[in-house]
């Protein structure tokens, strides 16, 4: 599985705007909603925020994968954005979330969506691509980094 397959070039943002857990959230949804992707956003939301009370999608390392199931894809989905300044995720390191990778799943999708979450925990983890997309430009930059770094795993 190649990252590309996973999060598309129109699928980045550069810089999330909201400063807290929730409004980062909705923010994303929000995204997917203009995209088309989304066709009942609270529900959305609400499965999004019930996945936080699990416990933090915050793993560490300022990265956040928040995640969820949703009826009437078909397909993954995934948005990966950025907080320059940084924000309050309760992530298990405790320190600021920079880099957010929401992920949707069909709901009936049953170890796709788990192999996805690992490959983009797997590239994030990569100390030199976090630093390198941090100081990117847009969001062209931003993917062209992620494409770049899958590519050596193969």
């Amino acid at each position: 599985m190649k990252i590309s397959e996973i999060i598309k070039e129109d699928c980045v943002i550069a810089n999330l705007s909201a400063s807290d857990k929730p409004g980062i959230l909705a923010e994303l949804v929000e995204f997917l909603d203009k995209k088309g992707v989304v066709n009942d956003k609270q529900s959305l939301n609400n499965a999004l925020l019930e996945r936080e009370k699990l416990g933090s999608t915050g793993i560490g390392e300022n990265v956040a994968l928040p995640h969820a199931k949703m009826e009437g894809l078909e397909s993954i989905v995934a948005v990966f954005a950025r907080s320059i300044d940084g924000i309050d995720f309760d992530a298990l390191d405790q320190k600021p979330v920079h880099y957010i990778c929401l992920l949707l799943a069909p709901a009936s999708s049953t170890g796709l969506h788990l192999k996805a979450l690992a490959k983009i925990a797997r590239l994030l983890k990569i100390e030199s691509l976090r630093e390198d997309i941090l100081k990117a430009q847009d969001e062209t930059e931003i993917y062209s980094l992620i494409v770049e770094e899958d590519a050596k795993f193969i």
